[in-house]
């Protein structure tokens, strides 16, 4: 049986730089709480992700290839549980760079799925829009 809900959002925004500066700032995941509300702390190894309930220390694994554009982060919950975060990074027609991010559907209940979606579509949006004012030139 199909379900109707809604299990993933696509968003994107048009930055005022070169694809190479978005690359590398957007793969070093020591910048990700500069722009993201989720983390307050990143290294290659580990995060401090902030949830409604608290502060969690999870696993990161940020799996890049710069060829490709893509930027994906790998999260290892405390119980063993993975996560995963798909971006991609392309050069625009016009000289700058499109972002893109799929967000996929939080871990919860079925009956939670569509305002946990929706709340994260919320928060992808600004942060998109933080992360497009830090990068422009």
């Amino acid at each position: 049986m199909m379900s109707n809900l809604k299990n993933h959002d696509v968003q994107s925004v048009n930055i005022k730089t070169t694809a190479e500066k978005a690359f590398s700032y957007i793969a070093n995941p020591r910048n990700l709480p500069n722009w993201t509300a989720a983390f307050s702390k990143a290294d290659e190894k580990s995060a401090l992700l902030t949830t409604p309930l608290g502060k969690l220390l999870i696993g990161l694994e940020t799996k890049t290839n710069k060829e490709m554009g893509t930027i994906d982060w790998h999260l290892k919950m405390p119980d063993g549980g993975i996560s995963v975060a798909y971006s991609r990074v392309v050069p625009a027609p016009d000289g700058n760079t499109i972002y893109s991010f799929i967000l996929l559907a939080p871990p919860v209940p079925l009956e939670q799925i569509e305002g946990a979606l929706s709340a994260q579509m919320g928060q992808l949006s600004e942060e998109l829009h933080k992360l497009q004012t830090i990068l422009a030139e």
